[in-house]
């Protein structure tokens, strides 16, 4: 690093920290703050939301990785969300593919494979309640809206990849082309619009839900209260704003 950007990181840094205090939470963002993430007429008071992914409908086609590809112009090679196969066989470990992340389907289950059980699992950005990847970050370029999505703000980052690293689910990377962190959204800039995440209007069986806690007649309520409803590694304590019906043991 040189004696420049050295200065400059840390003069990012230090209006970081600063920005950081004056909201009274690490990686909080106030809607006066957020110009040009929400719609201007969107009311952020209104609005807590939660996604909501149920494992027993994924048929593993692969719409919504593609649907996510084109809507955000996903680089080749990286993926915003992706779907994982997970073939139980009747002795041994469980084994997991994920071709491609799964945008353009799955080949049949292996000639020979003795299994008892297959199934998909679509992943994505857990926008955690304590995430670290917003703790980790030296300039504040991850942070969290007062609804609850976890985003980047590509003019602060810095490309540093600490946030890629600190994620346990493996849900950021470096985008080839900006040079900085990339990951799901919520596709926020069509939620705060009333439309739907691209992944969850081309989905066919329905898999995905995007739910508003703060909507007292929003269906989520009653697939939370009534449905076996889980957290991926929830042992990780970093409250998960994502949630799973129909989880497997063997996911992780």
């Amino acid at each position: 690093m040189t004696d420049r950007s050295r200065r400059e990181f840390l003069k990012k840094t230090g209006a970081a920290v600063g920005t950081a205090v004056s909201f009274g939470a690490v990686g909080l963002i106030l809607p006066d703050d957020a110009d040009g993430v929400a719609d201007s007429d969107y009311d952020w008071t209104k609005h807590r939301w939660v996604y909501l992914i149920d494992t027993y409908k994924c048929i593993g086609c692969g719409a919504c990785a593609r649907a996510c590809r084109a809507e955000n112009h996903v680089p080749e090679g990286m993926y915003r969300t992706w779907i994982e196969r997970y073939q139980i066989p009747v002795e041994g470990d469980a084994y997991v593919d994920s071709p491609r992340g799964g945008e353009f389907g799955f080949d049949p289950v292996q000639t020979g494979l003795s299994v008892q059980k297959s199934f998909f699992v679509p992943k994505m950005c857990n926008h955690c309640a304590a995430t670290p990847c917003i703790q980790v970050c030296p300039v504040g370029a991850s942070y969290r809206t007062l609804d609850g999505a976890v985003l980047v703000d590509p003019k602060r980052c810095i490309g540093c990849g600490y946030c890629v690293q600190a994620c346990p689910y493996g849900s950021r990377f470096i985008n080839p082309h900006t040079h900085t962190a990339d990951k799901c959204t919520w596709c926020y800039h069509r939620i705060t619009k009333g439309m739907k995440p691209a992944c969850i209007e081309v989905c066919p069986q329905g898999v995905r839900i995007l739910g508003n806690m703060e909507d007292p007649d929003d269906p989520i309520h009653e697939i939370l209260a009534t449905k076996r409803v889980q957290l991926l590694q929830p042992q990780l304590l970093t409250r998960p704003r994502c949630y799973y019906v129909g989880l497997d043991v063997e996911v992780r």
